[in-house]
């Protein structure tokens, strides 16, 4: 009872902000909404015992994505006049796409193919516990490979946003890791009641 419930207030939230995001004239308000959504996408994965893809979509998507989106559109200079006239250009495409999109999922639903389906047994093992244990044994060389794509691309970013400015100081780690000590501190005597001469560094 509490289930379905859940189910329906999850399931109607998420399509009533997912159609907000589209209409929204504002697309700061259309971000926002879009988050809602993915919370809402969550919610629905917990109902389902999929808590691990919950946590993922809301860290991911809600902690990332969506807030990438947001100083995004916050930060830029965007064109609205000019996104709304190539949305109305694309919109019987997007609309003959959508209506692919729903009448796969009708059949999918109603069709002859899942009228003897059953779902598959609960386990003991908790979901979380059974994906790690195959994302970390079976597949563990693909998810050290894609780890390693990701860190050269936050590389490539960082070496391409880095700029060298002339007349910026900038920090070398290696000549500060090579300095003597009698190039750092220097002991100096200083007379009672008269301040040492201050040095232009």
């Amino acid at each position: 009872m509490f289930e379905a419930l859940f189910f329906y207030l999850f399931a109607g939230i998420m399509l009533a902000s997912a159609f907000m995001v589209v209409i929204s004239k504002n697309p700061v308000y259309s971000v926002l909404f879009l988050i809602l959504s993915f919370f809402n996408a969550a919610g629905l994965f917990v109902l389902i015992g999929a808590e691990f893809l919950a946590m993922l979509l809301v860290v991911v998507y809600v902690g990332a994505v969506a807030v990438l989106f947001l100083f995004v559109v916050m930060m830029l200079d965007i064109n609205f006049a000019e996104m709304r006239a190539g949305f109305q250009k694309y919109l019987p495409l997007g609309l003959i796409v959508g209506g692919i999109l729903v009448f796969e999922l009708v059949a999918a639903m109603y069709g002859d193919a899942f009228k003897g389906a059953t779902l598959p047994e609960a386990s003991e093992i908790p979901n979380t516990t059974r994906l790690g244990g195959v994302l970390y044994t079976k597949y563990i060389y693909l998810f050290q490979v894609a780890g390693l794509i990701l860190l050269v691309a936050m590389i490539g970013a960082i070496s391409l946003t880095m700029r060298h400015r002339p007349g910026v100081r900038r920090q070398v780690v290696a000549n500060q890791n090579m300095r003597r000590r009698d190039e750092t501190v220097e002991v100096v005597s200083v007379p009672v009641g008269k301040a040492p001469p201050r040095q232009e560094s």
